[in-house]
């Protein structure tokens, strides 16, 4: 939290959060306890708690009760929500100003937008905007967007909460403008851009609101009738064998021996469009062989044999070759890791009744996300750079400590041998400004 406070959380939200009533007062403190909560492990309202137990009101000044801040949250409203994100996105840029938490300056490298919906599931009828989505989940969709690259572990720089019946690409436009915008505000501006995304965010809207912006685009596609002719188009002596689960490298040959392989053929997407809205680009497919064949008569025995993955991107050869992008597109999916570490944290539950409430709560939590992020970097370890929030709480958060006063100073007496020392006090130095490594207590 002391980090949180060198990034201005509590001086942003002063600054963009301005909520009504009494309820609404005070909002950069209250604001400051939630996302000290959620660090903690805080995933509801009533773990709040945790913020006023043993020894916390000592090291914390006048921590709120779990009520005050569910009242806190009730007050807010759409307008309020977005006020929260405004503030969240700033945070996350001064962060990569004072934590390598978005890389070196010096890094280079494609950097990485990957956009993607998760159902966070909720029981009983009370809350506002809950319903069966596609997974069948009585839940709540949360889009959230992340930023990655070769160089640091995803960062969340966007998240919206929508009712459980949105479809997936619902505000993924606005969503990627706004990551879009972010980039440009940090010292990853200039770098080269690929959204990534899954067949259900492959609209046109999408892919030309990414090419303005300067981003080039990796998204899957449905297997309709136009992929499949270009698919059949391929020449058989193009496809290449890649690097895929159970794959063998041949030395001597110098390739990958794989039942995947891979091929690409130029593709005009969006051809039902209007053509100053068609996109030119590559449909780069990856084919695994079909272990059920489908004995049907009347099939193409094209697609009986084999199992077929393709995606569109705009990025060039130079950038990507065919195996190149087959990789990069196929890590996309560590976005669904992004969404089980939320899962495993804040957003356990939806704490509320109420749509809004619960949108502040799931902006607050990837602040929390974040802010843990940010703080494994400072430690110098790679392995914790990369860790999940548990990982990180448990070596760096949750650290027993007996609490003594001594000349009217507070002074915490941590654990000899703890594992994590070392990357605690590199953490610890960082974060104060120390030139010298902190006195043993």
């Amino acid at each position: 939290m002391k980090l949180a406070e060198n990034a201005g959380l509590t001086d942003l939200a002063r600054s963009h959060v301005h909520l009504p009533t009494d309820k609404g007062a005070n909002a950069g403190a209250k604001i400051f306890s939630l996302v000290a909560g959620m660090m903690a492990g805080a995933d509801s309202i009533d773990d709040m708690a945790m913020l006023r137990h043993g020894a916390m009101a000592k090291v914390f000044r006048r921590p709120y009760a779990p009520s005050t801040l569910g009242s806190f949250l009730r007050t807010f409203t759409f307008g309020h929500v977005r006020q929260l994100d405004a503030m969240a996105s700033r945070l996350l840029i001064n962060l990569s100003t004072c934590t390598p938490v978005l890389g070196s300056p010096a890094d280079t490298g494609t950097v990485f937008v990957d956009v993607d919906d998760t159902i966070v599931e909720v029981h009983g009828h009370a809350k506002q905007g809950a319903s069966f989505g596609y997974t069948g989940v009585r839940g709540l969709n949360a889009l959230v967007g992340t930023i990655t690259s070769a160089a640091f572990a995803p960062v969340i720089g966007g998240v919206r909460l929508r009712q459980g019946a949105a479809g997936s690409s619902r505000g993924a436009k606005r969503l990627v403008a706004d990551l879009l915008t972010l980039i440009r505000r940090t010292h990853l501006a200039g770098r080269h851009i690929v959204v990534r995304g899954d067949a259900a965010f492959y609209s046109q809207e999408l892919v030309a609101a990414c090419l303005k912006a300067g981003a080039d685009v990796s998204i899957t596609v449905r297997m309709d009738p136009a992929i499949k002719r270009a698919i059949a188009s391929i020449q058989e002596d193009t496809w290449e064998g890649i690097e895929y689960p159970n794959a063998i490298f041949d030395e001597a040959a110098g390739v990958w021996v794989s039942n995947a392989e891979v091929a690409e053929v130029p593709y005009t997407a969006f051809t039902s469009k209007p053509e100053a809205k068609r996109v030119q680009g590559r449909l780069v497919v990856r084919r695994i062989p079909e272990l059920n064949p489908k004995k049907q008569a009347g099939l193409d025995p094209l697609f009986d044999l084999w199992r077929y993955h393709a995606f569109f991107t705009t990025a060039s050869k130079e950038d990507f070759d065919t195996v190149a992008a087959d990789k990069a597109h196929r890590a996309h999916a560590v976005i669904e890791n992004v969404h089980a570490d939320l899962k495993n944290s804040a957003l356990a539950h939806m704490p509320s009744g109420r749509f809004d409430a619960n949108a502040a709560w799931t902006l607050l939590a990837t602040i929390a996300f974040n802010l843990t992020r940010a703080a494994a970097t400072l430690t110098g370890d790679d392995h914790l750079s990369r860790a999940t929030t548990g990982t990180i709480r448990r070596t760096l958060v949750s650290v027993p400590a007996r609490v003594a006063s001594r000349a009217r100073r507070l002074h915490l007496h941590l654990p000899t041998h703890w594992p994590w020392q070392k990357a605690w006090e590199r953490l610890y130095a960082a974060v104060f400004n120390l030139t010298t490594r902190p006195a043993p207590t």
